[in-house]
Order: structure tokens, then sequence, then C-alpha cells
């Protein structure tokens, strides 16, 4: 796709451990265009979260290698990039959502503080400055834009001090500080209660529309993604299977393992219609 934001073409990934080598991804292709929002999903295992890493610089060599293919962000191919470049768009122009607050976040400093510090980090790298108090400034700012109803009171609080829900919305809001054009979001509210979960999901909904953003979201379930995509790819043992928009892919999937994730996973409910106005609820 010519306009999109975020273009993979043909990734290829394999993992070797203990002597054997084995294809972990096989020729992977997926684009995001701007202020779109688009899900991948598959079970575990299914090659979603090694793209995402492969995608974020983020896979570990050993025991990872990418052997063939071109993943290329706003025009320029990120496996080409030096390592330098790469790290300035990581945390600035591209930020994700991890999937687990508790091993996200540090036990041991304040939420102003680890946030201060990312902040500092993303200003350094895109050539600005301001000092600790502006910093914290703009982490209250952003933390009140996810919703903390005492931003300056979750700010001073530790993680364990937070609920889960409360720890979610933090890490939305790191990803946030340094207004990404991207924001890939990895199982967001999988560990919270059904409730809580939809609440994520309309703030994420509703942040993404809100600035413009381009969404990536990765996640097993296809209740969710009904609830937070227009368009959908399907990944089963390292391939995409199918894609095509949300609504078709209900209405009539084609590939059998589609079908199957269709019949097992439980919907979401919650009237959440995000970025597919058409689609069924």
């Amino acid at each position: 796709m010519a306009d999109a934001l975020l273009s993979v073409r043909n990734l290829s990934v394999q993992f070797t451990t203990y002597g054997q080598t084995n294809p972990v991804l096989k020729g992977v292709s997926l684009d995001v265009p701007a202020r779109s929002q688009i899900a991948l999903v598959g079970e575990s295992g299914s090659g979603k979260t090694v793209t995402m890493r492969a995608i974020m610089g983020l896979l570990r060599s050993p025991p990872a290698k990418v052997t063939g293919g071109e993943i290329f962000y706003d025009g320029r191919d990120l496996l080409t990039m030096p390592d330098r470049e790469r790290l300035k768009l990581r945390g600035t122009a591209m930020s994700m959502v991890f999937q687990d607050p508790m091993s996200s976040l540090n036990p041991v400093f304040t939420i102003a503080d680890q946030m201060g510090t990312i902040l500092k980090y993303a200003d350094r790298r895109l050539g600005r400055s301001r000092d600790r108090k502006a910093r914290m400034a703009r982490v209250h700012e952003v933390l009140g834009q996810v919703r903390m109803r005492d931003p300056e009171r979750v700010a001073r609080s530790y993680p364990i001090m937070l609920s889960g829900g409360m720890r979610q919305r933090v890490l939305i809001a790191m990803a946030l500080l340094s207004e990404p054009k991207l924001l890939i979001a990895d199982e967001p509210g999988t560990a919270l209660d059904v409730t809580t979960q939809a609440q994520i999901l309309k703030l994420l909904k509703d942040l993404v529309e809100e600035r413009g953003l381009a969404l990536l979201m990765i996640t097993h379930n296809l209740g969710v993604v009904r609830e937070t995509s227009n368009y959908v790819y399907v990944m089963n043992k390292g391939v995409v299977v199918e894609h095509r928009p949300t609504a078709e892919l209900f209405e009539a999937p084609h590939d059998d393992y589609t079908k199957a994730l269709i019949a097992a996973v439980p919907r979401l409910t919650g009237g959440t219609s995000f970025g597919n106005r058409g689609a069924a609820a």
C-alpha cells in the first residue's frame, strides 16, 4: 500500500536454539496506513508477537535472526537503517503499549520518576530540552489525557499502589508522551476483568481518533478485534492466512483457521464500534 505509514513486506524470521533452526515468520506482509486501526490476530505461537518485536527492533539476536523482507516506516526501511536512527524512532514516532503493566513498570520508582525519565530521553533523541518542572507538567498533562482523576496523586504513586486498570492507563500515557504517529498495543487489558478491559479499549479508541494516530493492535481475541479495528490480518504458524476489512471477515471468513477463531473466542460486548462504523456490533 503506497500510502502506508508502516509497511511490512515478506518478513521472514528464524530462531536457532540448541543447534536447531526453525522458521518462525514466513513471508509476512501487512500495511498500517496513517490514521487507521489495524489488528494482527492469532493464537499463542502464531507469530504475531515476533512480528511486533521485529517491527520495533526488539528481537534478541541470537536466537532470532531476520532472514528476509523489509519493514518500512514512513518510506524508510527500518532493517537497513543505522541503529542510532532506528532507536530515535522507537519511543518517539513509534510507541508501544505493553501487555503486562507489572512487568513493564519498575516497582521501586514512582510513576512520575519513570515517565519523567522516558520523556527526558525522548526529548534528547528529538533534540528538545525542558527542565524537570516542565517535564512534570507534561507528565501530569498526559496522565489527565488518559482520564486519571487525580494525575498529581497518580504521579506520586508507586505501581503497587494503583489498580490494574490504572496501571494499564499509565502504560498508555507513557506511550503517548512523545506524541507518536504509530501506536502498537500488545494485548492491552488482557489480565483485566471484562468491564475494565472494555474501558481501556474505549480509551484507546478515543485517543487514537482524537490524535489522528495509526494503531496496530496485537491480540489473540477476535472479540477485541471486532471492537477495535477496521482491518484485520489473521496469522497462523508464522503466515498471514487471511486479511480483509473487519466487517467482511466476520460476515464471511474464508480460511478455516479464521472460522475456528470466530467460533471459539467469546465476544467482548459493550457497544464500542471502533474504526468500523458499519460493522455489526
